[in-house]
């Protein structure tokens, strides 16, 4: 048994999870909140039973799928449940002397030393706040979705190793290169 898999998630107050039949014996799994509604399609061999405030996941055999796929869903359904109630937040900071960026509208506008500014537009159910200029706030209710919009941020300039320079993550870490020995 996965042992990510078996263990229970608890839906707090405010969540509201529904388990729909679809067809060929799969389920669909939807979870409401505050900060939106979001839904996952089961395997035809993973069951979820809600049971109260406690969700459980189980598969119905032991191939190889199921058990892979086992762990996966119920952290999949424990995201969905975290991203309603809660949010899921990535912090991206931009360095270097005039990189910049602001928000426009639904779009974010960025100079990171192109001879044009980059306009990125916002996908729906995304927030985005840009505090002073350099620091570009994300936030939504799916995990993935998130991620994905700063890594598409990120990838507009990724930090060098010579000097810093580009957006990256809050906390990350650049390997700084020497540059040249001679001088």
């Amino acid at each position: 048994m996965s042992r990510v898999g078996k263990q229970l998630i608890a839906i707090p107050e405010g969540v509201k999870l529904t388990i729909d039949g679809l067809d060929q014996g799969r389920q669909r799994v939807v979870v409401k909140g505050a900060k939106g509604e979001l839904h996952l399609d089961l395997l035809p061999s993973i069951q979820a039973t809600l049971t109260g405030s406690v969700l459980a996941v189980e598969r119905s055999d032991d191939s190889c799928k199921s058990r892979a796929f086992h762990g996966l869903t119920r952290a999949l359904i424990n995201n969905m449940v975290r991203g309603v109630s809660e949010g899921f937040e990535k912090v991206l900071e931009i360095y270097g002397l005039g990189y910049k960026a602001k928000l426009e509208g639904e779009n974010v506008v960025l100079a990171l030393g192109y001879c044009r500014p980059i306009v990125y537009a916002v996908p729906p159910g995304i927030e985005i706040h840009v505090e002073n200029d350099v620091v570009i706030k994300i936030r939504g209710a799916d995990k993935q979705q998130v991620g994905q919009v700063a890594a598409e941020i990120r990838s507009f300039r990724k930090p060098e190793p010579y000097k810093g320079k580009g957006i990256r993550y809050r906390g990350e870490r650049i390997r700084r290169k020497q540059g040249k020995a001679g001088v």
